[in-house]
């Protein structure tokens, strides 16, 4: 008696398992609504991979010790001097780019230890999770990225009773601006439940307040549209430029207002500008792979741009 063995050639379109991989994109959709994207998986093997090696690495803890008491120390000599001097230098400040500190109430104690407390904090976790020996770059980058939204969710600038700028904001309005806060959130809740956008959407109208540079649709196929810009030059540079925004982005991500579009700023500046504008994918969709989005998308934008590129 012979026995038929199943191979991928018994069964190219793979209908066997059709059905149960579409049990398993649920189960991965609904995950990652609770996990912001990431695997819950991925992420415990991240933790693993870092602590089983930081517990391997003696010269790392002792280093992260040594920071630890330093910056303890920094912070406990900080407050002492604030107690002679409340303009003291303090121990470190926010990034150029973090406003969540820039009122004026933030540098008055008790506020201003709470944010060098945090500030300090994040920065002993950032030396934590990198350069760990041993440690997979991969899940090095996951867990430095979910610690960092972790200790964010945490920062005095979140929670009402540290955050000067909101503990204000309630004595004026005698406590009104958590109620009017809920009835927001409320209202959110309900636009969400009932597939609308939020609340202010709106005002932000595409062709008018955002992707107002104009332009025109040059090329479609079944995964994109590549729009050309006119150009606002009487000469323009005789290479184009094309920008490819991420496919979970719309195009007009570069080209919002006037004063903040790459794409006007490109085309002003002498350069023939096209974008691409990546198709909203339905379930129809689902099989679509990476290769899929270079083949139709990138390429096809390419070839339809300069028909004598090599395929």
């Amino acid at each position: 008696m012979t026995h038929k063995v199943n191979t991928p050639e018994a069964d190219p379109a793979g209908t066997d398992a059709a059905p149960h991989r579409t049990i398993d994109r649920l189960r991965e959709a609904m995950a990652a609504g609770f996990g912001t994207g990431v695997s819950p998986l991925a992420l415990g093997m991240a933790l693993i991979d870092w602590s089983a090696h930081l517990a391997a690495a003696p010269g790392k803890r002792l280093e992260l010790a040594d920071r630890a008491a330093r910056e303890t120390a920094e912070l406990m000599a900080h407050i002492a001097a604030l107690a002679t001097d409340p303009k003291a230098e303090p121990v470190i400040r926010p990034g150029p780019q973090d406003r969540r500190f820039a009122a004026a109430a933030w540098q008055n104690p008790p506020f201003s230890i709470w944010v060098q407390g945090f500030l300090l904090a994040r920065q002993w976790w950032h030396e934590a999770t990198h350069d760990v020996p041993g440690t997979d770059p991969h899940y090095e980058n996951l867990l430095s990225a979910m610690v960092r939204q972790w200790l964010d969710m945490a920062s005095p600038a979140n929670l009402p009773f540290t955050n000067p700028e909101i503990i204000a904001r309630s004595m004026q309005t005698a406590g009104l601006n958590h109620l009017a806060g809920m009835r927001n959130w409320f209202e959110d809740m309900a636009r969400l439940a009932a597939g609308k956008p939020p609340v202010g959407t709106e005002r932000f109208r595409v062709g008018y307040e955002v992707a107002a540079t104009s332009g025109k649709v040059v090329f479609r196929n079944h995964l994109i549209e590549l729009i050309q810009y006119a150009p606002a030059t009487e000469t323009v540079l005789a290479e184009p430029v094309l920008l490819i925004p991420a496919w979970i982005m719309k195009y007009y991500i570069l080209d919002l207002s006037p004063e903040n579009s790459l794409v006007r700023h490109l085309v002003q500046a002498g350069h023939t500008v096209f974008c691409l504008s990546w198709r909203n994918p339905t379930a129809d969709d689902r099989d679509l792979t990476l290769d899929d989005y270079r083949r139709l998308g990138v390429m096809a934008a390419v070839e339809a741009i300069n028909p004598t590129f090599p395929k």
